[in-house]
């Protein structure tokens, strides 16, 4: 088995990337100003450093923050490898009428045992949760919130059905670990695995550290080569779990224990799943809410499925409702305590507030920055249109005349590029998360003028165009080489010609059928290829214009496909890809868009 330098990861480690795990948390706390709805407010009582025994002997540790008053009270629980010590949120919850417990994860900060992602969370969810039900001041009723890996605990807990679980409050977290969470359509999530890796480091460097602490003992080992500096741990030491992920880049059984969505029919809990438009686990938080309201195991469960979608991003947003470089206004700012409180007011304590309304989903319309009330996701009344690619000079750089029409073509000669992994094109904001390149809407205007994008855009809009729901491209392509990459984006283009980023996607051409087997593809050989871009909800107004862009690489988003066909693990060499992108009668690529009626 290759194993990652200590120098490569440690690299990773100090480059400004530490605090990020608290982006989420920055979110929670900056956006809690606004009251709740519960009438009543309680003083509270603090207990901090409770500990919990797991089944096999390890202790995790909890803060305890009840209302200091007679009675029972439902439990609020959030489990965190980010730093449990969260009093403002604890403090709110527990004057609104709840128990709230904040919990470090197995391994991280003060809780014993080992951290390795997503491996303990069914298992230490279940025991906690069934042990803060039997507080004597508990009602029995436990309720779980938080976002991202803290959504991750709650849906793996969920899948182990402790009977205590009532509700649950997943925000921007992911279905499962493989797909939409480390790789996409094969092509692995680079910028977010190494990032969110070497911040969950820091604690464990910092643990790791503190039991180094006997240098007499250290100074009688032998072989005395043996001896190892505070501070330099190699990677199978402080993330194991990192070399394991790449190693496996199949969707093989190493992912198949931890994916959500195979458990969805044993499921009777509520839900409140929220996610952003620009959030990375997108894909994730409106397929928990599919999956759930199709297939939970009762009818309450499935008709207290809700959805809530906003513009954000993996990142705090400002007070102005600043995302990315995008201001969409006050009303996007999410009040996330306040949510907490209310979502559970309505699933715990049967309070008849905006969650009984019968319109389950509520998203945010970019363009027109507004909130809506929908039935379903995807829409009922969409209109799925395929905007067809088209050129006759060629589309390379935004100078090309590459256009869209609803039109299909007709005899067109192919475009060509070169992609070269040496020279990849640059991430620009997009769905990131945990340093490095900053997340959320950016113009795309910088990677318009590389020969290696194809650009096409719609005329000018004479009308709004609503585009809401999933969206894919159909590309029909070669390549010289025996496996690549495609991708794909989509902007929005206003008459200064400023292209906002809605969203993107990537397919690796050996996982092109299944991300379960690797197949390599014939070079010169025309295959036709499906891009996943998930979803987005956007008016484009009149003056503006739909662009496209097609490329073969996304970097550090997604990692370089070397064009070689080795696996990540072990690629070091680098092969140019001369790609050709048909689009004739024949082979009509183009990109469909759930198109809403106006």
């Amino acid at each position: 088995m290759k194993t990652i330098s200590t120098r490569t990861f440690l690299f990773f480690f100090f480059c400004g990337l530490l605090v990020v795990p608290q982006a989420f948390h920055q979110v929670t706390r900056a956006q809690s100003a606004q009251p709740a709805t519960s009438p009543v407010r309680y003083e509270v009582a603090i207990q901090t450093g409770v500990p919990v025994k797991m089944r096999d002997g390890v202790t995790l540790i909890a803060d305890i923050y009840r209302p200091k008053a007679q009675g029972k009270f439902p439990v609020l629980l959030t489990r965190t490898p980010y730093n449990r010590r969260d009093p403002m949120t604890g403090t709110f919850l527990a004057s609104h009428g709840y128990v709230a417990i904040l919990q470090d994860t197995r391994g991280r900060f003060d809780s014993g045992g080992e951290f390795y992602p997503f491996q303990y969370e069914s298992n230490d969810g279940y025991d906690t949760i069934e042990w803060a039900a039997a507080l004597e001041y508990s009602n029995g009723m436990v309720g779980m919130f938080g976002g991202s890996y803290v959504g991750a605990t709650q849906m793996l807990a969920a899948i182990a059905k402790p009977p205590h679980l009532k509700a649950i409050f997943p925000y921007v977290t992911a279905s499962e670990y493989y797909d939409g969470w480390t790789y996409q359509n094969g092509a692995w999530m680079q910028a977010f695995s190494s990032t969110w890796t070497t911040g969950l480091a820091q604690d464990t460097l910092r643990r790791k550290a503190a039991g180094m602490s006997n240098f007499g003992e250290w100074l009688k080992q032998l072989p005395v080569e043996d001896y190892k500096l505070i501070g330099q741990p190699t990677v199978a030491d402080v993330a194991p779990y990192f070399r394991d992920w790449i190693e496996h880049e199949r969707s093989d059984e190493y992912w198949k224990r931890w994916k959500i969505s195979d458990h969805y029919p044993e499921l009777g809990i509520k839900a409140l799943h929220s996610g952003g438009w620009h959030d990375i686990f997108l894909k994730g938080s409106i397929g928990n809410y599919v999956g759930m309201r199709k297939s939970a195991s009762t009818s309450e469960a499935r008709n207290n499925q809700r959805l809530l979608v906003g513009p954000w991003a993996h990142a705090a947003t400002s007070a102005e409702g600043k995302i990315g470089d995008v201001t969409f206004g006050k009303q996007a700012v999410l009040d996330m305590n306040g949510t907490i409180v209310k979502w559970m007011d309505y699933a715990l304590k049967d309070i008849k507030n905006e969650f009984a309304s019968d319109s389950p989903v509520r998203i945010f319309v970019m363009g027109e920055n507004v909130w809506r009330d929908e039935k379903e996701f995807p829409l009922a009344r969409t209109q799925y249109t395929k905007h067809y690619f088209h050129s006759t000079k060629g589309a390379n750089t935004g100078s090309g005349d590459g256009t869209l029409s609803t039109k299909a073509p007709g005899a067109e000669k192919p475009d060509t590029f070169e992609y070269d992994p040496a020279n990849p094109v640059p991430t620009v904001g997009g769905r990131l998360c945990c340093g490095g390149t900053m997340p959320g809407p950016f113009s795309q205007q910088p990677n318009e003028s590389r020969a290696d994008v194809l650009v096409f855009s719609s005329p000018v809009l004479e009308r709004d165009v609503e585009v809401t729901g999933y969206i894919t491209v159909e590309l029909f392509a070669a390549s010289s080489a025996v496996d690549t990459d495609f991708t794909a984006l989509i902007a929005d283009v206003d008459s200064s010609g400023y292209a906002r980023f809605l969203t993107d996607g990537i397919v690796r051409a050996r996982y092109r059928n299944s991300t379960e087997k690797v197949e390599l593809i014939e070079p010169g050989k025309i295959y036709k290829y499906t891009i996943d871009l998930w979803a987005t909800s956007n008016v484009f107004k009149a003056g503006h214009r739909i662009r496209v862009y097609i490329s073969s690489s996304n970097f550090p988003r997604f990692n370089r496909n070397l064009n070689t066909g080795e696996p990540t693990m072990k690629g070091t060499k680098m092969v140019k890809a001369q790609q050709t992108i048909y689009h004739n009668a024949e082979h009509p690529s183009a990109i469909v868009l759930p198109i809403i009626p106006r």
